[in-house]
């Protein structure tokens, strides 16, 4: 079955008939590690499913590359900005593993919507989770110790430490790798 169809229907019902929507829709590809799906400056207004692999979103600033956030099979992920403003995105999204996506564009799904309005509850409530997250990784950067936030990520996403080097979880931490040996030490 068709893994954004599946992650679809985890936030609400949806017609068989809006499924065999949502499925013409769907594009499949694969991408080889280090490739980029996006990079800073463009547009690309789609939701992804990983069906194999892991992301990253990473951003330049000060010539250092900080990771904003990682992404792993069956999670729905996509750049914020060009999806709801219309912007350009201030991000890079890099496949850290050769990865299997699913993909629709936001036009298509805007299509889909008004053929299918309980599709509208699914969308709303992918957006309101997506606020969520975003809120509590805020909060995380702004009130947690950087132990704090090192035992969440473990709690949240155990799978990271096996799959991601060092380099890039500390910078999704906001600390030196010289400070993540110290955290992993105590």
């Amino acid at each position: 079955m068709n893994p954004l169809i599946e992650q679809l229907k985890k936030y609400g019902p949806m017609s068989s008939e809006a499924e065999k929507g949502i499925q013409q829709k769907t594009k499949h590809f694969q991408k080889k590690k280090n490739s980029h799906l996006l990079k800073q400056g463009q547009i690309l207004a789609s939701f992804f499913v990983l069906k194999k692999g892991i992301v990253r979103s990473y951003i330049y600033r000060n010539e250092k590359e900080i990771n904003v956030w990682f992404g792993a099979e069956n999670q729905i992920f996509g750049a914020i900005m060009p999806m709801y403003a219309n912007k350009v995105a201030p991000e890079n999204i890099q496949f850290l593993e050769d990865s299997e996506l699913y993909a629709i564009s936001f036009d298509d799904l805007e299509d889909l919507y008004k053929m299918y309005p309980e599709l509208n509850l699914i969308g709303r409530k992918v957006a309101e989770e997506l606020c969520v997250i975003l809120e509590e990784r805020i909060n995380s950067l702004h009130f947690e110790t950087a132990s704090e936030r090192y035992r969440n990520l473990i709690l949240q996403m155990p799978y990271l430490l096996q799959r991601i080097n060092l380099g890039h979880i500390a910078s999704f931490l906001g600390i030196t790798q010289e400070t993540l040996s110290r955290i992993r030490k105590s």
